[in-house]
């Protein structure tokens, strides 16, 4: 039985053989042409995810913090737990403040288009709508948000399969997601709390933010002052400056 004309069209959405879409574009959303590429860019005006472009800012390839002063040398240890500070705080901002998430995860890619790219799939498309109004007016790190509503819908098939294995040979400019882990004991942290929160609608946030500020901020208070504030101190720039 042949296919009409809009079901065979329906049936190559997305994929190699269809020649007016982006297929990357559909499923990272994002592409290394931007809005130089020849296929079309359908943004959604409905989605349950979002994307904060370029949000995550790497230690490892940043010579310099925030507020212009060098970095004293850091560890991996060092560097994955202030990911996770920064994973948690993104997290449960979000989820606070705009609804159930489903999802999270950050690009760890080195292309300029996907570079700290924030993955975020909510549970409901509204509250992913109203995140996408309301992020695009909000700073992080003394570093305006730019978020939009994104396409992928499924976020293993914007992931590098070769990458997952160890064996992805574009490395860094690859042009699917290398995710950024974070570790088992955040991981059921977030689910935790998560399941709290909306089984109960109470939720108490861990220590890490803690934990952070202590050891940063006693190790190398004058660098990173700007860096890790106090949870009282985020609050009041919170409310003067409408960052986190």
């Amino acid at each position: 039985m042949s296919m009409s004309g809009a079901e065979y069209l329906a049936s190559i959405y997305g994929t190699e053989k269809d020649k007016v879409n982006c297929s990357f574009y559909i499923k990272t959303g994002a592409c290394r042409h931007s809005e130089r590429c020849s296929r079309k860019h359908n943004k959604p005006q409905y989605s349950q995810t979002v994307v904060m472009q370029n949000m995550y800012v790497s230690q490892q390839n940043s010579a310099k913090s925030a507020d212009g002063s060098h970095l004293a040398n850091m560890s991996d240890h060092e560097i994955q737990e202030q990911f996770e500070y920064f994973f948690e705080d993104v997290f449960f901002e979000c989820e606070d403040k705009y609804g159930e998430i489903e999802e999270m995860c950050v690009c760890d890619n080195q292309c300029d288009h996907l570079r700290g790219n924030v993955y975020i799939k909510f549970r409901r498309e509204e509250d992913a709508v109203k995140a996408a109004e309301d992020l695009n007016n909000r700073w992080y790190m003394f570093r305006p948000i730019y978020c939009d509503l994104c396409p992928v819908a499924d976020f293993r098939e914007a992931c590098c399969r070769q990458f997952e294995m160890g064996q992805c040979g574009k490395g860094g400019f690859c042009n699917f997601w290398h995710v950024k882990p974070i570790s088992h004991h955040l991981k059921n942290l977030l689910a935790r709390s998560s399941r709290s929160r909306y089984r109960h609608r109470t939720r108490s946030r861990s220590r890490s933010r803690e934990r952070y500020t202590e050891k940063y901020e006693g190790k190398h208070e004058g660098k990173h002052r700007r860096r890790s504030r106090s949870r009282s101190r985020d609050r009041d720039r919170r409310d003067r400056r409408g960052r986190y």
